[in-house]
């Protein structure tokens, strides 16, 4: 097997906190009803002449996050994100909780066994944008602007597969270039039907179809937030663990409020109001600022308001980060995470912060 890292220059295209709130039409390998999501659909497409072999990890990693128990990025990396997801599987199925590839837990995925990549075709409305590749860091700068969204097309496509940049890079070789009606590996993410969408909100399905999360997604009765493990789970009415995500909390400065919370409500591509009095490490002489929507904001693509006040469950423009980085004391997941959660919960879903 070899997964290729390779130097980005032109090998593909260019790659470039919280407290409040013309290509051909996509049928993936299935047959997808008429839909005005459907021109985002990712159609199959044939792999050539390629020999490519995944590493058993990606593969792992693509089967648990259609199951809804995600290691974060998939990249094929083996981390304690993979034992997490792996343990999250096994409770899930009544097994051993080892947290590592024994024979009851490989024979138990085996019923979702699905190839760890797939080669397809980046539709034309996918690949328009709009981009940013000029994305301002600044607040002030950033306020300024309609949407902060992904800054090239290689970004968009990451957080569409739920891997990074730097993973494509590897699925592909040196002369691979994207844009619409190219053709490129990807992990071999949960197909979407753009037929399964209620068309009264546009651009949240929009969003959840640009995340490949499906609109129709278990219900969670509770939601806990593990400081210690550092990941968040979703349980359904029977108390069975129905979802599990790698999670950012807190940080010493602003630490993960442990307490019983409920959920208030749920914000779909929230703007953003900055307020420096809420944060330790920005000078409070500095102007509060409203921030546009985007997957780049400061909380991604959804908000999920908790009974703490300023306190939420959000997504991030940097998935990578997710586990390693800090936050001002909320829930932060990757924006693809983040939205799935989203179609989990509803006001006054309990949601215990703990140890």
């Amino acid at each position: 097997m070899r997964i290729r890292y390779l130097a980005l220059a032109a090998a593909l295209a260019p790659l470039a906190a919280c407290n409040s709130s013309d290509s051909p039409s996509s049928q993936s390998g299935d047959q997808v009803a008429a839909s005005p999501y459907a021109d985002l659909q990712f159609e199959d497409a044939p792999a050539g002449d390629a020999q490519f072999t995944a590493p058993e990890s990606l593969g792992t990693e693509v089967m648990l996050d259609r199951l809804g128990f995600s290691s974060g990025v998939i990249d094929g990396k083996s981390t304690r994100f993979d034992t997490q997801a792996i343990r999250a599987f096994q409770q899930a199925q009544g097994l051993n909780e080892s947290g590592t590839l024994d024979d009851a837990t490989r024979a138990a995925l085996a019923k979702f066994q699905v190839p760890a990549t797939r080669m397809v075709r980046i539709p034309a409305r996918f690949a328009q944008g709009p981009f940013m590749p000029d994305l301002p860091e600044d607040t002030a700068e950033q306020a300024k602007v309609d949407r902060l969204g992904y800054r090239n097309l290689m970004e968009a496509l990451a957080e569409r597969f739920h891997t990074t940049p730097e993973t494509l890079v590897a699925l592909n070789s040196p002369q691979t270039g994207v844009g619409a009606g190219a053709v490129i590996r990807v992990p071999n993410t949960a197909p979407v039907d753009p037929a399964a969408f209620d068309v009264d909100d546009g651009d949240w399905n929009t969003t959840l179809m640009s995340l490949g999360i499906a609109p129709d997604q278990p219900a969670a009765a509770r939601v806990v937030v593990d400081k210690s493990d550092g990941v968040l789970r979703a349980f359904d009415e029977e108390d069975r663990l129905i979802a599990q995500f790698p999670a950012t909390m807190g940080s010493e400065h602003d630490p993960l409020p442990i307490g019983k919370w409920t959920i208030k409500g749920v914000s779909h591509n929230p703007p953003f109001h900055y307020n420096p009095d809420l944060f330790w490490d920005v000078s409070d002489s500095a102007d509060s600022q409203v921030l546009p929507p985007g997957p780049n904001g400061p909380v991604g693509v959804v908000w999920i308001d908790l009974s703490k006040e300023h306190y939420g469950i959000h997504g991030t423009g940097e998935p990578a980060s997710i586990g390693t980085a800090q936050s001002h004391g909320c829930v932060r997941l990757t924006n693809w995470d983040a939205a799935r959660l989203a179609q989990m919960v509803k006001p006054n879903t309990p949601a215990v912060f703990q140890e």
